[in-house]
């Protein structure tokens, strides 16, 4: 049998359940047929990644996801007039290589319906900080997986034709591989719980949680290729905020 994480560098560390696995040319979603939207988006920012060729604006063109059977799938409707906002899981400004790259980012399938004051702020924050994060010297790589989360048992709200489903929250989960020689391969973990709304004036390091929390909460194992009593530490602690400095 075919061990899918063995297909792309993103998944190296592993590949959660979904049920749709989209595949872009810098990213990895999971998508879920019920919520009309991604369950997970996964990306590695390396050298690679981060090389730019092109000189470009974002390219803003949002569009639904030919891949997804049309009665699972999101549409521009959905979102118009709703007071969300299309909110990106894999952020159009870690895609800029080529405009090619950057266009995939706007594919609906990777879209989440966010409140305009956390889409906005808190998780702009938190998409910039992972961007300085993987900029630093002392880390080779960084991969990051977010997704939406839902409180089971209270009332849904959804928006559009399709019902697409309104998250109460959002996860990130960052896993960070040292680059320095002694430490070469050691790895790093931070993982968030925001609400899909306004912070109140809350830092990021507020929203630090063990990742066995994210895993709780998104019935979803992540990083479930990493083994062994080091890797359950990662998991089970929660880890300082990096400095953005």
């Amino acid at each position: 049998m075919l061990e899918l994480p063995s297909l792309r560098p993103e998944t190296r560390y592993g590949l959660p359940t979904a049920d749709l696995f989209l595949f872009n040319r810098q990213y990895v979603v999971g998508y879920s047929f019920l919520f009309r939207q991604p369950r997970w988006a996964m990306q590695l920012i390396d050298d690679q990644t981060k090389d730019m060729e092109d000189d470009f604006d974002r390219l803003d063109n949002f569009r639904e996801d030919l891949r997804i059977p049309e009665k699972f799938r999101s549409t521009l409707e959905d979102y118009r007039g709703s007071g969300y906002d299309r909110g990106h899981l894999i952020n159009s400004a870690d895609k800029r290589n080529s405009k090619i790259i950057n266009s995939e980012t706007f594919l609906l399938s990777n879209m989440s319906p966010q409140k305009p004051n956390f889409n906005r702020k808190i998780w702009l924050d938190l998409e910039k900080a992972v961007r300085t994060l993987s900029e630093k010297d002392q880390y080779h790589e960084v991969y990051s997986i977010c997704g939406p989360l839902f409180k089971i048992g209270d009332k849904i709200e959804v928006i559009g034709a399709n019902n697409v489903v309104v998250p109460d929250a959002y996860f990130k989960s960052i896993l960070a591989e040292r680059a320095k020689p002694k430490a070469t391969g050691q790895l790093e973990m931070w993982s968030f719980i925001i609400p899909n709304h306004k912070a109140d004036n809350k830092q990021l390091k507020d929203f630090l949680v063990p990742t066995v929390d994210v895993e709780k909460h998104a019935g979803l194992q992540i990083w479930d290729r990493l083994k062994g009593e080091k890797s359950d530490r990662l998991k089970n602690r929660k880890n300082r905020m990096w400095s953005t400095r």
